[in-house]
């Protein structure tokens, strides 16, 4: 059987009371448990503090481990001879044996880490992310999600299980938010109160629409002379297509806003959508198009480089 120093791996000294053990265990506990500790051995010694910690609480354990004398951390080691027979079964073997099941054998199994003394520990919060689509966030839907999340056993064993869960998200739910759902997450030991699960919600990028919050962004493409003359187009929203008027002289970058056509808000009303213009122009002309353009190119004395000849006049140009 190995030996291991329950008095070292707590941090305490071996005179410590059951209070400094308590607070010692707490913090470590809380260091080392898998859903916080990014160590890669966090849950072994997460175990290993749970081991110590069942042991050196219970004074019957305590005075049996201070018997078994001092030994190097990880040295084999045998009780003394007699130490069965004040402390344990006769007919108990050593062979191939954990000092902490051995331990956990002579209170007729071991209780949950924390449970007994009064120790309360409550349960970790879980995060999850849930993907949803922007249709989802408009109308509400319900998820179910799958956890690998560690629990206690009927020994006090740490084991990874699987959970699963449903929850429903409302609609208006935006891109970041965080839902709560109270004691959806991991268990309390000793009394202590379950977790939470918090919901970290992420929208799908859509085809058309950016998120802000909840108003929604379009690019809008018009062509030159809609721009220049006005017209009334249509434009997609999440609740089916509405008319927009563009009014004359629009401008490339402007934005139209449409009320209320945006994400629902949790509450009562909606966000607004708006519709980012941008201008295009035909790529290929046919040869009345390119008779128009060219009538417009010749009559207009419209410049948009005014400005340009304006500053080479009352400024200095730079060198």
């Amino acid at each position: 059987m190995k030996y291991k120093d329950y008095y070292q791996i707590l941090g305490v000294e071996r005179d410590a009371d059951t209070d400094a053990i308590k607070k010692a265990y707490r913090k470590l506990a809380h260091k080392y448990h898998p859903d916080v500790s990014k160590d890669p051995a966090g849950e072994e010694k997460f175990k290993e503090i749970a081991d110590a910690y069942q042991t050196l609480k219970d004074p019957e354990k305590r005075a049996a481990y201070d018997q078994l004398g001092r030994h190097k951390p990880g040295q084999d080691f045998q009780p003394p001879p007699d130490w069965a027979k004040q402390f344990g079964d006769t007919q108990f073997s050593f062979d191939d044996v954990d000092l902490a099941d051995l331990f956990a054998g002579l209170a007729g199994g071991r209780r949950q880490a924390g449970q007994g003394g009064g120790f309360k520990m409550p349960g970790q919060d879980y995060e999850i992310t849930a993907h949803i689509t922007l249709d989802d966030a408009c109308r509400g839907t319900t998820v179910e999600l799958n956890l690998t999340v560690p629990e206690y056993d009927q020994h006090g064993r740490l084991h990874r299980v699987e959970r699963s869960f449903k929850a429903r998200i409302p609609k208006g739910a935006t891109d970041g938010q965080r839902l709560r759902l109270r004691g959806k997450g991991g268990k309390g030991v000793g009394g202590g109160a379950d977790g939470d699960l918090y919901l970290n919600i992420a929208l799908h990028p859509h085809a058309l629409y950016r998120v802000s919050g909840h108003d929604l962004y379009l690019d809008l493409p018009l062509t030159p002379w809609e721009a220049a003359l006005g017209a009334v187009v249509e434009v997609p929203t999440l609740n089916g297509p509405v008319h927009l008027k563009v009014p004359p002289g629009t401008h490339a970058g402007q934005k139209l806003r449409l009320a209320r056509r945006g994400l629902p808000k949790p509450t009562s009303g909606e966000g607004d959508l708006y519709a980012i213009v941008q201008i295009v122009v035909p790529t290929v002309l046919s040869e009345r198009e390119r008779a128009l353009f060219k009538e417009l190119a010749d009559g207009s004395t419209f410049n948009p480089r005014g400005h340009f000849e304006r500053e080479m006049k009352n400024g200095t140009p730079a060198s």
